[in-house]
């Protein structure tokens, strides 16, 4: 009898004589991080945990911070122009 896990298509690995769920983040598309999707990411680690971790979980961490990256630097540069 399949675990629900096994019937979702899920798969295990055996180490140690324990059978362990094979989990693995999403692929996602590696974009460019400038300073301000950097200090971002140290906010959201150290004060909004649950939400990195469901960013880091669904594959969208990266595409996340690459997007407030950019909205802070045209801020930045509509100010200073």
């Amino acid at each position: 009898m399949k675990s629900i896990f096994e019937q979702l298509g899920g798969t295990y690995r055996e180490e140690n004589g324990y059978l362990i769920p094979d989990l693995r983040l999403p692929d996602e598309e590696e974009k460019p991080i400038g300073i301000w999707g950097q200090r971002h990411l140290d906010y959201l680690k150290q004060y909004r945990r649950v939400t990195y971790t469901n960013f880091l979980t669904s594959g969208r961490l990266n595409a996340y911070l690459a997007d407030i990256d950019r909205q802070a630097q045209e801020r930045a540069d509509r100010q200073s122009g």
